[in-house]
């Protein structure tokens, strides 16, 4: 899943890009460990521009508060990797752009930054919609850092396609 999709990733990702364009529907990503994969795998299929509004990689607290309106305080209590952090990323994401639909993957990467609760591999993705309720989903990935943004990844574009199809 490096530059372009992986052979195992494509077919999931046109799928994705087919549903968002038959609905009319645009995206917006905010991504923290995955430091833009999502988006970068979004932006290989030929026509996203029709359903791929924007993304933010917003990797520190500081452009996680700027750019999507992550509350401090949320960080201070909860930390950088929470279900309440990738609500209000997903949410930030909707309300600084002009779409329909967005996804937040925030997460432990490795090798360092883990701990006892929180460990490398911890990882939370939201997917939000106007006038819905964000829904997270936490993920505990093995393997290297790779690999963990690679599932993460992935994870997202399969949690995108069940909530649009």
């Amino acid at each position: 899943m490096s530059g372009s999709c992986s052979s195992n990733t494509q077919p999931l990702v046109l799928m994705f890009a087919r549903l968002m364009k038959d609905q009319q529907l645009t995206l917006a990503t905010s991504e923290s460990c995955t430091g833009g994969m999502l988006a970068q795998l979004f932006k290989a299929i030929r026509g996203s521009s029709k359903w791929f509004e924007c993304g933010f990689v917003t990797y520190s607290d500081a452009s996680k508060t700027r750019l999507l309106g992550v509350q401090a305080k949320v960080l201070d209590e909860h930390g950088a990797v929470s279900k309440k952090t990738a609500e209000q990323m997903a949410l930030g994401a909707l309300r600084n752009s002009a779409a329909d639909i967005s996804v937040s993957i925030t997460g432990i990467a490795g090798p360092d930054g883990g701990c006892v609760n929180k460990p490398v591999g911890t990882v939370y993705i939201a997917i939000a919609r106007l006038k819905q309720d964000p829904e997270v989903t936490h993920y505990l990935f093995k393997g290297d850092r790779d690999s963990i943004r690679k599932q993460a990844t992935l994870a997202a574009i399969s949690q995108l396609v069940e909530q649009i199809s």
